[in-house]
């Protein structure tokens, strides 16, 4: 394509864009709205998958069968989660093996936060409430992202983030109202989680290698900086409820701008993380590559019925 015509099929797309109209994965786009997408879309499945982990951790050590069987549900809803993700992420050219790959050789990235450990019960109840909760925040603005595929499957996985955010309030709020002990419990957790959830929306705007292109194409449809400010504004209120204190002494209600001022995030923290360098970065990924390879066999063997169910298709149509 020459210069003039790809500049022609920008400013179309662009129009498109502006328009509310919805990208499908056969319709022409810049390659860089390809390759943004790809990036962004991967790195939200392969965080529901990680996800899994540091929740997987307490199945077995529920306190109740009631908790167990749903905090069970909950972590297979976050690997369907995944599923529908690598597969919205197929359709713009990449394999899943790519997909893969880039996790495991750490090109591509995960959400920050589930590289912290899961020390307790009430860590259950803090990443639901919390973790869960910032990621409804964000996911709810990309129901209207324009990429179709990711669009459409958002509408679905919000409809079940919001189950899990209830599940872990739930559990937040009952240990609060239990003994002494259940309520420090839950203040220790909120303790720990409250600044990493604040870290999930990504940097300052200004310093975002990415939102700016993104906000313009539509796939993030509110800046990191708004969707941060939302989260808080939504948390402070239900801590209070609970009776449970949010660990940020800055922490003030802003009358003229109508939201609550918060205190600086530990930006050098979040970049040793995502960097590979946070308490549980190798302990995830190793726990990954090998329930991937050890899974290689179901592949293998999917490969192979598909095989033959095609040869018996060819065999009945001569």
């Amino acid at each position: 394509m020459s210069q003039p015509d790809a500049a022609q099929q920008e400013t179309l797309f662009q129009t498109r864009i502006d328009a509310e109209e919805k990208i499908e994965p056969k319709d022409w786009m810049p390659e860089k709205y390809r390759q943004n997408l790809i990036r962004q879309i991967s790195q939200h499945a392969h965080s529901e998958v990680i996800g899994m982990q540091p929740e997987g951790n307490w199945i077995t050590r529920a306190p109740t069968l009631h908790r167990k069987c749903v905090l069970l549900a909950k972590v297979q809803d976050e690997g369907g989660h995944g599923l529908y993700l690598y597969s919205a992420a197929e359709t713009l050219g990449i394999t899943r093996e790519e997909l893969i790959e880039g996790l495991h050789s750490g090109k591509a990235k995960y959400a920050s936060i589930f590289n912290y450990p899961s020390l307790t019960w009430a860590d259950m109840g803090a990443i639901g409430w919390l973790v869960d909760g910032a990621a409804i925040v964000n996911q709810v603005s990309l129901q209207r992202t324009s990429y179709g595929p990711y669009s459409r499957g958002m509408v679905r996985i919000c409809k079940e983030e919001s189950f899990h955010q209830r599940q872990g309030y739930h559990i937040m709020m009952t240990l609060a109202r239990g003994s002494a002990e259940q309520k420090a419990m839950a203040q220790d957790a909120l303790d720990r989680f409250w600044w990493p959830s604040l870290m999930m929306f990504g940097p300052h705007d200004a310093e975002s290698a990415h939102s700016a292109q993104s906000m313009k194409w539509k796939i993030k449809r509110q800046s990191n900086d708004e969707l941060r400010q939302k989260f808080v504004d939504q948390s402070v209120k239900q801590a209070e409820v609970i009776g449970l204190t949010i660990p940020d002494p800055d922490l003030k209600w802003n009358e003229e701008r109508g939201h609550y001022d918060f205190g600086e995030i530990d930006w050098e923290e979040f970049t040793r993380v995502i960097n590979g360098d946070g308490m549980c970065n190798r302990q995830r990924l190793a726990h990954h590559i090998r329930a991937h390879e050890e899974g290689q066999w179901v592949r293998d063997a999917i490969t192979a019925h598909e095989a033959k169910q095609r040869e018996r298709a060819a065999s009945a149509a001569a």
